[in-house]
């Protein structure tokens, strides 16, 4: 039997509060920045749609920023990929709603393909069908400005302001926290982390490095009382993002 925190996807985030507020600031800051930036382009209806899908990259930059969809590629290349499609469906299918389903199923797929996934992407293709005559008019030039600059400015804002804490280094790479004790046992090795994805064939979202570390943690650590819970039906592997 599962819990109701567990259907309804309610996961486990052991987040202080101080990492929220940083989060918080975080967000207000570079969506300040980017609306200021974005009237340069747009008249206030265009910039307003454009900036949602630029919102929603802030969420995932500030309060994820060592997460697999917050890195540059999935940033720059999921909005810039989704960016064409929406441009191309707009284009070329007349019905609109047909237009902005096919925008963000495409989107979906090429950033699956690429390895680019980043949720606000979905946001933007659909901006680029329903955004209205200020986006149409733009052509394929809304690829350009305001979406790849907007996307490439939000990741060097979460670039800077990240780097004011040394536990929140961005991109991933950047965050060079200390190794972990020797474990008990062996961590999982590369290989072994890639044939565990496959077999889950599901996207999960953590990077490789931290999942590793998360394992050499588990494998150090003394076991702590927690209290008792059924066995799942299927043991294994499980999707949850930590």
């Amino acid at each position: 039997m599962h819990t109701w925190k567990e259907r309804i996807g309610l996961e486990l985030s052991e987040v202080s509060a101080k990492e929220k507020l940083i989060s918080t600031v975080g967000g207000v800051l570079s969506i300040f920045t980017l609306i200021l930036f974005g009237r340069w382009g747009l008249d206030g209806t265009g910039g307003t749609c454009v900036i949602a899908s630029m919102g929603a990259t802030a969420v995932l930059l500030f309060s994820v920023p060592h997460g697999q969809l917050s890195q540059p590629w999935p940033v720059i290349a999921g909005h810039g990929f989704s960016a064409i499609i929406g441009v191309l469906c707009a284009r070329y299918i007349s019905h609109q709603a047909l237009a902005g389903a096919c925008a963000v199923g495409l989107a979906i797929g090429l950033m699956h393909q690429f390895k680019c996934i980043h949720p606000p992407g979905g946001a933007t293709a659909l901006i680029a069908v329903i955004g209205g005559p200020p986006i149409h008019d733009l052509g394929y030039s809304f690829v350009l400005f305001p979406i790849l600059i907007n996307a490439a400015l939000m990741v060097s804002l979460a670039v800077l302001l990240n780097a004011c804490f040394s536990w929140r280094r961005y991109p991933a790479f950047l965050n060079r926290r200390p190794p972990a004790p020797a474990p008990s046992r062996p961590g999982p090795s590369h290989e072994e982390v890639v044939a565990a994805l496959k077999r889950l064939d599901s996207f999960v979202d953590i990077t490789e490095d931290d999942l590793v570390r998360l394992c050499q943690m588990l494998s150090t650590s003394a076991p702590a009382k927690v209290e008792k819970k059924p066995a799942l039906p299927h043991p294994g592997l499980t999707n949850h993002v930590f």
